[in-house]
């Protein structure tokens, strides 16, 4: 066998990469933001990095020739530049870097779209070539947004490294570990750069719960010009099962140096499938796509959904015959008619909350992509918050990102009428907002439908806010309220969603509500709302009553999904408005009822508190209503002295904690506070007092004086009837805490009937023991420092049983208690007063002896008697 001579290598060199860039930041490991594809308009230079390994490391140092080329590739190679570098190479230096860039200080003048490469030489010999490529979307497009991409739909699923077809991935939000091998992205793009032919590079990055990159994949893709969506798979992980730890981690894509979005995901014991929410920079919340199985619809499925959905009947009838006018267009258009007006699509949609108006503009824009009057036929939900800046330049860009973001689909404009709010305020930026919708409804590049919302009334004065608004507007609807049989149909839809069932007796009930409701509405009436938020409550009370029977885990299941009369008897049904959702403050809350628990006695306050605390969090948790569900107007009821506006206090704290209230603050008042000497004036003193409290809590201390007449003209009443009806108007964001002595609270909640009816909960304060009044004494002498003597302390016990014992209804009890402190250390500093300054250092200045409360007599001769209290004197005096 002939032998094969190696000729050996005597290259100084072994080449390792040729990267491009064009950001000069520097990152961390001597990296830089490598790219292939780059925009126009945000370019100056573009550089060449070259890497080698040195094979005279540690060994000698060196000289090396290098040269970098760039050229156009075009028909043929155009050369851009030769870049020639002499390099002495360190024999420390295991890694040699050389980099180098070309083109022109200014954004967009050098590089043109197109396609160049960049060679790298060594010594002579061609190492490497590397391609990259400049796309044009416009000048001023990335200011807009993305011009090239749209993010249609972001899913994961577990694969080996060959990948998994389509027809059978499984998609997942959390992955068992032990059983995970690659976890793949399929990600959707809209081709938002239609009709060019452009490359897209798109980086795929898994990091773990410490932001540590975990993996990344770069996928290259050449993008024809009909190309209207684009789908790529990108995975990382090994054939192994359980490569992936159990952690939190985030897939994230990144287009252009610009986060397009991130999907969180999770690896533990146990797969979940579904899909994660999806986060978007400059979104507030998590975005929900809609369903491919949906865009794949026919025109006919998507009209007998839309025929599917209760009442709606000239609705339907509308939007039926808006269908075929438009086939009829399109049919001439195929016959060779010149249309010359384009179709109009923009549409006002009128009515209550809960009729339906949203769900049908998701219908209407599935109608018009089928039609191909849209390209992708989303819905994107806007209201006034998301339009209109807060200072001069700040509108525009909000609006024109919210068109951007609903392009291909409906923008849909959620209480349009806001933005409105007064023609003569030149201040008022939603005249802003009008004016650029009119604008892009007018000449604007089209593929976008336009729906305005809101309530009859105020939807007329937005129209007529702008000469040009109505016009732009083809198609009115008008969303009547549902009538109770229609409402009992949606119930009966909500009961299978929640999987619940309703008895013949529950059924009837329901109905019996939704009537009355109905009766009773106004054009706040949350119409399906009410009945999906009515079964809410139903199914809540049903688990309450289920949870105090025994063993409620082993109940057949029959029991577990059936509502029974007396669950949906505890509903109130009144309408409600819509509340701030505010997160439980788990610090605050520990704090808050650690503090309750310091107190001294008080159980049976402190058993309903937290009993309260567990419903709440209940409900918290099942993501219930709690500001709509109770009043949470309290009755504090106790003689003085027994901690009740302590407890206030404290209660307000814990609500701020839950979430219940918005700011979590108390404002304290009397009879004084809230009542005026002419007619008129309490009222208008009353409702100032309400707004200080607004979003917190207002206490009235001695409430009851507001119910006794004092003779003349008495505005208390007046006062009650204004608290009365703020509490109604404006149930959930402030409560009334009212308290007073047991009799005279008595009659102050029955002095007016609508007063039992909102104090749903009543917290009495009874008189604390002679042992609880102790503890009371000894807990204030420590917070002053000061320690009674065994003798002292055995007098004083005594002395709070005689006064236990003696007792009336105007017992002060810890205020009682705090008069006996405060007189026991004056006590005590008169005695250390009497002493030399050489004297007193023998003696302890923090000891409380039996000389300092021996005045404290067990006798009744030293009480005092009168009208509002009991005293006490010392002997002697």
């Amino acid at each position: 066998m002939a032998s094969i001579e190696r000729v050996p290598d005597f290259r100084k060199f072994k080449f390792r990469e040729l990267k491009t860039y064009s950001s000069t930041e520097w990152l961390a490991d001597n990296r830089k933001k490598y790219r292939q594809v780059f925009d126009r308009w945000e370019t100056t230079y573009v550089y060449a990095e070259l890497s080698f390994y040195n094979k005279y490391f540690d060994k000698e140092d060196w000289d090396v020739e290098v040269e970098l080329k760039c050229f156009a590739i075009k028909k043929a190679k155009k050369e851009l530049c030769t870049l020639p570098f002499h390099r002495k190479v360190s024999k420390f230096d295991n890694i040699v870097y050389i980099r180098e860039g070309w083109g022109n200080k200014a954004e967009g003048v050098f590089w043109k779209k197109g396609t160049y490469v960049w060679e790298a030489f060594i010594e002579g010999e061609k190492v490497a070539s590397r391609y990259f490529y400049v796309e044009d979307a416009g000048q001023d497009a990335l200011k807009r947004g993305n011009p090239y991409i749209q993010l249609y739909s972001l899913k994961l699923y577990e694969g080996p490294y060959d990948d998994v077809m389509e027809d059978d991935r499984t998609y997942y939000r959390k992955f068992n570990g032990s059983d995970t091998r690659y976890i793949y992205a399929e990600i959707l793009l809209k081709n938002i750069h239609f009709d060019k032919l452009w490359q897209c590079e798109l980086f795929v990055k898994f990091y773990n719960d410490a932001r540590e990159l975990k993996g990344q994949v770069v996928r290259l893709q050449k993008i024809e010009r009909k190309d209207e969506y684009l789908k790529i798979s990108a995975g990382w992980g090994s054939n192994v099962k359980g490569s992936w730890r159990k952690d939190k981690y985030t897939c994230e894509l990144v287009f252009m140096d610009k986060m397009v979005a991130a999907i969180p995901f999770e690896v533990g014991d146990f797969a979940e499938e579904g899909v994660p929410p999806i986060y978007i920079p400059d979104k507030a919340g998590p975005v929900i796509f809609t369903p491919m199985d949906d865009m794949n619809e026919s025109f006919a499925e998507v009209m007998v959904k839309l025929d599917a959905l209760v009442g709606l009947s000239e609705i339907k009838e509308k939007v039926r015959d808006h269908a075929k006018y438009i086939q009829f267009l399109q049919i001439r258009k195929d016959a060779g008619f010149e249309e010359k007006d384009s179709i109009n699509v923009h549409s006002v949609f009128i009515g209550n909350p809960g009729t339906g108006k949203t769900t049908v503009a998701t219908m209407m824009g599935r109608l018009y992509r089928k039609m191909g009057l849209l390209s992708r036929g989303h819905v994107h939900v806007v209201d006034r918050v998301d339009l209109v800046g807060e200072y001069i330049g700040q509108t525009a860009p909000k609006v024109k990102d919210a068109i951007e973001r609903a392009r291909g689909g409906v923008l849909f404009i959620d209480e349009a009428y806001a933005l409105a709010r007064n023609p003569d305020d030149t201040k008022d930026f939603g005249r802003e907002v009008i004016e650029i919708l009119v604008k892009e409804m007018s000449d604007g590049p089209g593929d976008l439908a336009v729906i305005a919302a809101g309530y009859p009334k105020e939807m007329n004065k937005f129209l007529d806010s702008n000469p040009g608004l109505k016009s732009r507007f083809a198609h009115y609807y008008e969303f009547s309220d549902y009538l109770p049989q229609e409402l009992s149909l949606i119930a009966g839809y909500a009961c299978q969603e929640k999987e619940i069932k309703l008895s013949a007796a529950a059924k009837a009930k329901i109905d019996d509500i939704i009537v009355n409701a109905y009766r009773d509405r106004d054009r706040s009436f949350g119409n399906a709302r009410f009945v999906y938020d009515l079964l809410d409550k139903a199914k809540i009370y049903m688990g309450l009553r289920i949870m105090e029977m025994e063993e409620p885990s082993k109940l057949d299941r029959e029991i577990l999904e059936t509502v029974q009369e007396a669950d949906v008897a505890k509903i109130d049904y009144k309408p409600s408005r819509e509340l701030p959702h505010i997160p439980i403050d788990e610090e605050l809350l520990h704090e808050s009822i650690s503090e309750l628990n310091h107190l001294i006695g008080l159980d049976k306050v402190k058993d309903q508190i937290i009993e309260h605390v567990r419903l709440v969090r209940y409900y918290r948790e099942t993501s219930r209503d709690v500001l709509n569900s109770f009043f949470l107007h309290t009755v504090l009821i106790g003689n003085p002295g027994t901690g009740k506006t302590t407890v206030a206090r404290i209660l307000t704290k814990i609500y701020k904690a839950l979430g219940i209230l918005e700011r979590g603050h108390m404002v304290e008042t009397d009879r004084q506070g809230l009542v005026a000497g002419f007619v008129g004036q309490t009222a208008t003193k009353t409702a100032e007092k309400i707004d200080e409290a607004m979003g917190g809590v207002l206490f009235i201390d001695e409430a009851y004086s507001l119910t006794q007449k004092s003779g003349g003209n008495d505005f208390g009443d007046e006062a009650i009837q204004t608290i009365l009806k703020r509490m109604e108007d404006n149930r959930g964001r402030f409560f009334i805490f009212v308290a007073g002595y047991p009799d005279n609270m008595e009659s102050f909640m029955k002095a007016n009937p609508g007063l039992s009816s909102r104090f749903d909960k009543v917290l009495k304060f009874d008189d604390y023991s002679s042992h609880e009044l102790l503890r009371i004494a000894l807990q204030m002498l420590e917070e002053k420092g000061i320690v009674p003597a065994p003798e002292a302390e055995e007098h004083l016990a005594a002395y709070f049983d005689f006064l236990y014992n003696y007792r009336d209804k105007f017992f002060g009890n810890a205020r009682t208690v705090r008069q006996v402190v405060i007189e026991a250390i004056k006590n005590q500093n008169l005695r250390l007063a009497s002493f030399t300054p050489d004297e007193r250092e023998n003696v302890s200045a923090n000891i409380l002896i039996l000389e300092d409360v021996v005045n404290f007599k067990l006798d009744t001769s030293g009480f005092i008697f009168n009208k509002k209290g009991i005293g006490f004197r010392r002997g002697g005096d």
